[in-house]
């Protein structure tokens, strides 16, 4: 902790501040934080990390993008730093005192508000930056005089990969020559990035105002710009390839090429060739152009995507930025503390020294640091296991080529070779396992040499081993040279577009490839390169660091087992998401550092004959699986269908059960106020201010955000049908009829709520509705009256649509948690390693009642069409999958089962009335249209399972007694 402490003071002191916010944040209690930034801060961060909003989506920010997201809105928003100093000094004072901070905060690259996220590679760096624009933009809107925010963004990429997946972020891939907004980032997670009412704003404000490179400084936007550029057009240089060789890496120390300096300051250089041709007068003088443009900017927040090519060039005691950075410099000189600069890296240090003095000196900015340890714990990137074979570590120091006496390479050493030999058969091991758990993964090795000299001999010895010329793809800028452009953009498209086909199987760099080459199925990394930089071995363990495998329980459960076993040191029994380095020993202390021998783990000899897949199986359906099939009515609205005027007595709604007199004694009168004192922190002179004619005003106000409330949550997540679900969201229900529900509301308030006459504007007494129990209570009886009203439409309106449960060929299953069952569609079911005997009970004396034709577990991801949406019980919408459907002659049985503790959650009977109404919705359906059965919701709780048991009687027995029934549900539920 300490040294962390040291290493990043600025991320220490402000989770100090922060963390102990963040379970209220989440659960959706008021705190600080929330009370300090601005309304539309407040109404962002709610919308990102409050639990009832996540729980409505398929993907939310973890929590290192979390960290990353508050730490730099608290630092910007609350602190108000306008320089690196003035943020020191307000969280890591004591820091100051280190040797050299001082001196480095106070320089004038750092005299604007300026922050730095530390994120592991592959941790989703782009989406804290999505995140960070959308705040800064909308706040800009919402108040155009604050001059903390703008709506002027400049992002710069450390190359042309980079740049094309911001582009593909902000504007869309390429379609048709054109860029399609609808398969943006940012519009296809808006569900994630964009509150529903602003984003018809922030989508209309980025297809506007998106500037690539070639149109900074001509483009003309209205509202703002969000210009995308790689740095080199700041540096005034052209873009180099993607790969790079390691005399093209930017170093600590390297000379600057005279004629690239001349170059970056002239904008004409003398030449009879080209003369004053207007094309290259313009290429080369329109430079200025960019760069006077975004000077002329009243304000700009710069964001840097992999900045760790920052870099400062050191020659004795002379610091020299390098080109673009001092173009940043000139671009901020205009707009003092009104440019902001956040930086993103996984690596932001510059290595100092050398030999056993080597060091890393990192940015001074950092504010949140969510290393590559972290990740690993977290599961957000793979494992990292060394393999050190004996006959690898035994082997003298020979990873280089061999050379001649004119330094001209050879051939491979026997170290290389031997390595390389390891490499490919951890590939075909991680092939045979994979292809077995899921035929359209395709792990990949990847080689990395000193240079490009070697790649050619490394091609020649992985021929001779048997790989075909397919199986191989080679890149480097000497094989870009041999081919030229045209030859060579096939290379280029196979390179990322790898982890979608069985070939090629080894890719062969040099050194490292840039920033970009952001592809899943790296397994195996062979590093035959010289090189002992410790940024450049992190940045090639990131090139196979992201996930392969997602979205999968039985896999998720089967790696978090591995890396658990990592942890103690202990060989993992399955291969998922690991990512396997075969390193020399001779690097061996770099890895022990970078992650402090938590997450490495070492495989021995004896790490052939284990199983990738570790007890992994997937099964297929079963022969003859047609007698234990379900069909399954799928009831879907017309989509011409009009909405049918909603009708509620509020007289008749269910009172709260909150004593009116009782509340107001809570919450008194006004506003209420405490002192603080600055240096003790203690609280005193508890006073109130009177709302006085805000009464009115602020009862309505009220009103209107419980009718959006209601309605908004009623538009979300209530049909699995994609075009209903698009219909919906696009009309949501009631959105026509808010002035009725509105109304509804208000007589509800005074007439019923408290089963007596209650004035909500007399002498403010409306402030007891703002109580998170009298508004949750609420909102739920109107939302779930409401449902109930759509749901008791006519059936004979709907049109049907037929599932089988067979559509869901293979299921995936753990032979270590799984039983067998005979009348299943599948063979095996699978059943929880933890807490899973009470299932494994049920389906083993279902499968045992000859009454009983079929059955089956659901899988919750697989049969997806079968959740069933419902209403929490504070009135948002959710959706569960049920245990279990069986099948007898007549019924058809949708089975829950539940631990004891369970079954008095009010949810949990929310779900009950969710799955009865599904089940009457199916039976008022004509008896050939629902294959003449009869469907029912049983909620079985772990002591009547285990007492019926016992008494030898069927499982359909128990069935038929404990289905719910909408006459006598509440008798039935003591049962349980």
């Amino acid at each position: 902790m300490n040294q962390r402490h040291n290493l990043f003071p600025l991320a220490v002191g402000l989770s100090k501040r922060i963390n102990s916010q963040i379970p209220s944040l989440v659960s959706g209690l008021s705190t600080e934080l929330l009370e300090h930034v601005t309304p539309t801060t407040a109404e962002l961060l709610k919308f990102w990390f409050q639990q009832d909003y996540c729980d409505l989506r398929t993907f939310n920010f973890h929590e290192g993008q979390r960290s990353a997201i508050l730490h730099i809105i608290y630092a910007h928003e609350i602190i108000g730093a306008k320089s690196l100093r003035e943020l020191y000094e307000a969280v890591a004072g004591e820091a100051i005192l280190d040797s050299g901070i001082l001196g480095e905060i106070t320089r004038d690259r750092h005299a604007h508000p300026k922050y730095a996220a530390k994120m592991a590679t592959g941790t989703g760096k782009t989406w804290v930056l999505n995140a960070l624009l959308v705040w800064q933009y909308l706040n800009k809107v919402a108040n155009p005089l604050d001059e903390n925010f703008t709506s002027n963004f400049l992002l710069v990429a450390p190359g042309l990969i980079v740049y094309d997946r911001l582009l593909d972020s902000f504007q869309g891939k390429l379609v048709g020559g054109e860029r399609d907004f609808t398969t943006s980032d940012i519009y296809q997670q808006q569900e994630l990035f964009v509150p529903e009412n602003y984003r018809t704003q922030v989508f209309g404000f980025l297809q506007s105002s998106i500037v690539p490179k070639a149109e900074i400084g001509k483009k003309v936007t209205g509202s703002g710009l969000v210009a995308i550029t790689n740095w080199h057009l700041l540096a005034g240089q052209e873009d180099p390839d993607f790969v790079s060789d390691e005399e093209d890496i930017e170093a600590s120390g390297r000379e600057i090429d005279p004629k690239a300096a001349v170059e970056s300051f002239f904008p004409l250089a003398p030449g009879t060739a080209t003369g004053n041709a207007l094309d290259v007068l313009d290429r080369r003088f329109l430079r200025g152009g960019p760069l006077a443009a975004l000077k002329d900017l009243p304000d700009l927040l710069v964001f840097n995507d992999e900045a760790h090519h920052i870099h400062e060039v050191r020659k004795a005691d002379e610091v020299t930025d390098v080109e673009w950075q001092k173009s940043l410099m000139e671009i901020a000189s205009t707009k003092g503390s009104r440019f902001i600069q956040i930086d993103f890296s996984a690596t932001p240090y510059n290595e100092v020294g050398s030999g056993k003095k080597k060091g890393r000196q990192y940015f001074p900015h950092i504010v949140v640091d969510f290393d590559l340890t972290s990740a690993m714990r977290a599961g957000l990137v793979k494992s990292l296991a060394l393999d050190k074979r004996k006959e690898v570590a035994s082997l003298p120091l020979d990873f280089k080529a061999e050379r001649d006496e004119t330094n001209r390479v050879t051939g491979l050493s026997q170290g290389q070779r031997v390595m390389l030999r390891a490499g490919l058969r951890k590939l075909q091991i991680l092939e045979e396992q994979f292809t077995s758990a899921d035929p359209y993964k395709h792990p990949k090795l990847l080689v990395i040499c000193e240079d490009t000299t070697v790649t050619p001999h490394v091609v020649e010895f992985l021929q001779s081993t048997g790989l075909s010329e397919g199986d191989i793809l080679r890149v480097d800028s000497g094989r870009k040279q041999e081919l030229g452009p045209k030859d060579w953009e096939p290379i280029r498209e196979r390179l990322f577009d790898v982890d979608r086909h069985k070939q090629p199987k080894v890719v062969v760099s040099v050194l490292m490839l840039r920033e970009g080459f952001d592809v899943n199925n790296i397994c195996v990394i062979v590093p035959l390169r010289s090189s002992e930089a410790s940024i450049l071995l992190e940045q090639t363990i990131g090139r196979g660091l992201r996930l392969m495998w997602r979205g999968n329980n039985a896999i998720d459960e089967l790696k978090r087992e591995t890396r658990e076993r990592i942890a103690r040191r202990e060989e993992p029994t399955n291969y998922f998401d690991v990512l396997f380095i075969i390193e020399h020993p001779a690097f061996s202390r770099f890895y022990e550092e970078l992650l402090g021998g938590d997450l490495v783990g070492e495989v021995g000899d004896d790490a052939d004959s284990a199983e990738a897949t570790g007890d992994l199986e997937h099964i297929d359906l079963r022969e003859g699986f047609q007698a234990y099939d379900f069909e399954v009515p799928i009831i879907i609205r017309d989509a011409d269908e009009e909405l049918k005027q909603p009708s509620i007595d509020p007289l008749k709604l269910t009172p709260s059960k909150y004593q009116i007199d009782w509340l107001i004694q809570q919450i008194g009168k006004g506003d209420r106020f405490v002192s603080h004192d600055a240096q003790t922190g203690t609280q005193y002179g508890d006073y109130r201010v009177d709302g006085g004619i805000l009464t009115a005003t602020g009862y309505n106000d009220y009103l209107s955000r419980m009718t959006t409330r209601i309605t908004e949550a009623l538009g979300r997540s209530l049909t699995s049908s994609a075009g209903k679900y698009k219909e919906i969201s696009q009309f949501p229900i009631l959105q026509a009829y808010k002035p009725l529900l509105t109304g509804w509301l208000d007589s509800y308030i005074r007439n019923r709520l408290f089963n007596c006459s209650f004035d909500p504007l007399a002498e403010e007494k409306w402030r007891v509705l703002l109580i998170d129990d009298v508004a949750h209570e609420i909102a739920g009886v109107f939302a779930t009256k409401l449902v109930e009203l759509q749901e008791t439409q006519s059936a004979a309106e709907a049109l049907i649509q037929y599932r089988m449960l067979s559509e869901v060929k293979t299921i995936p299953v753990r032979s270590s948690s799984s039983v067998d069952v005979k009348k299943c569609i599948y063979p095996k079911l699978p059943v929880p390693s933890k807490g899973g005997g009470l299932e494994r009970l049920f389906i083993e004396w279902a499968d045992k009642d000859t009454r009983i034709q079929a059955l089956l577990k659901i899988h919750e991801y697989r049969h997806a069409f079968l959740r069933r949406p419902y209403l929490k019980a504070d009135g948002m919408p959710a959706q569960y999958s049920p245990d279990f459907l069986v099948r007898t002659d007549t019924d058809v049985y949708v089975v829950e089962t539940k631990a004891q503790s369970a079954l008095s959650d009010e949810n949990v009977k929310r779900k009950q009335r969710a799955a009865l109404a599904w089940c009457d919705q199916i039976n008022q359906l004509p008896s050939y249209q629902r294959g003449d059965l009869y469907w029912h919701y049983a909620l079985l709780g772990e002591s009547i399972i285990h007492d019926w048991h016992a008494k030898n009687t069927r499982v359909s027995e128990l069935l038929d007694y404990a289905r719910l029934r909408r006459a006598g549900a509440l008798s039935q539920e003591r049962l349980l």
